[in-house]
């Protein structure tokens, strides 16, 4: 029986409304029948695709013939959809062992694809901003982009603008940033600085609630870098707010709290009205400050309580 021969049965309108819908909101359309469209505007070299689903669906031989690299598009698709949604987990951010093992794994065989595949050229790669490419070269993209040392997890957001942008991003430079050896100095340095707050509290005060920023140390370069990039770019003000864990940090190594202040808190420090402030105050302060960047920016911070 021929495969496509289920397309007999189904109304060539149906098909036409179907695509009109896709063109206007592509949201509203059904998730598959919205990558069967968007695999028919690959091929550029048929007709318009109502066109083509008509054909098809009218038992055309012709389009029938070349049915089979459409859905070899679809299932590259696939593919960039599986990177993208589970690429985190086979990332390798551990150098001293192995993942453990996830399953089904991004093997290009659980995608409708095979080896003899690979040296094709695709046009799905201009999903990732890639011209048509062999699916060898779409492949190493992914790799680089999703399952390197840095690993990505956002295709849970709900807004499909922050999606793209992110995924824009990402694909400008394979998500392996290229840093100059003064920025790479300035992480090394606010790295240290984390990682030396959190090991002295934990030698000076074993044992009290300390709420630690370790595992997650990479938050400081990160925040500092942030505050620098809006500044130059305008930015005056500065707001943030956050959760216990990470707090007396940040508070130390990027809105400059006088770190002997939080070490007296730790001590036991008295204040004037015991009233307003609980057992951890610590970590229920807020803080003000300014901060001039390298180039003379200013920028004023403000931690919230």
């Amino acid at each position: 029986m021929d495969r496509f021969s289920f397309l007999n049965a189904a109304h060539t309108a149906f098909f036409a409304d179907l695509y009109d819908q896709y063109l206007q909101n592509p949201d509203t359309v059904e998730p598959s029948w919205r990558s069967f469209f968007q695999g028919f505007d690959f091929a550029n070299e048929f007709a318009s695709p109502v066109e083509q689903l008509t054909a098809m669906a009218s038992g055309n031989t012709t389009v029938t013939e070349n049915a089979e690299k459409i859905l070899k598009e679809f299932n590259v698709l696939k593919l960039i959809e599986g990177y993208r949604t589970r690429g985190h987990l086979f990332t390798k951010t551990n150098p001293v062992r192995e993942r453990r093992i996830h399953s089904p794994n991004l093997a290009i065989e659980n995608f409708g694809l095979s080896q003899a595949d690979r040296n094709t050229v695709f046009d799905a790669a201009k999903m990732l901003n890639m011209k048509p490419s062999s699916l060898d070269e779409i492949i190493k993209h992914l790799e680089n982009v999703y399952c390197s040392s840095i690993g990505v997890e956002y295709m849970y957001i709900r807004n499909p603008e922050i999606q793209d942008w992110i995924k824009n991003r990402l694909d400008i430079n394979d998500n392996q940033p290229s840093f100059t050896a003064d920025q790479k100095k300035n992480i090394l340095g606010k790295l240290n600085e984390a990682v030396s707050f959190e090991t002295f509290l934990h030698a000076k005060y074993v044992g009290q609630k300390r709420f630690s920023l370790e595992g997650c140390e990479a938050a400081i370069p990160a925040l500092d870098a942030l505050i620098v990039a809006a500044a130059e770019k305008g930015v005056e003000q500065f707001v943030m707010g956050m959760a216990h864990r990470g707090r007396l940090n940040v508070l130390a190594n990027i809105f400059g709290k006088n770190s002997q202040n939080i070490f007296s808190e730790f001590d036991g420090k008295d204040y004037d009205d015991d009233m307003y402030f609980d057992g951890d105050v610590k970590y229920h302060l807020g803080l003000t400050s300014d901060r001039v960047t390298d180039s003379g920016k200013k920028i004023k911070l403000e931690f919230s309580t």
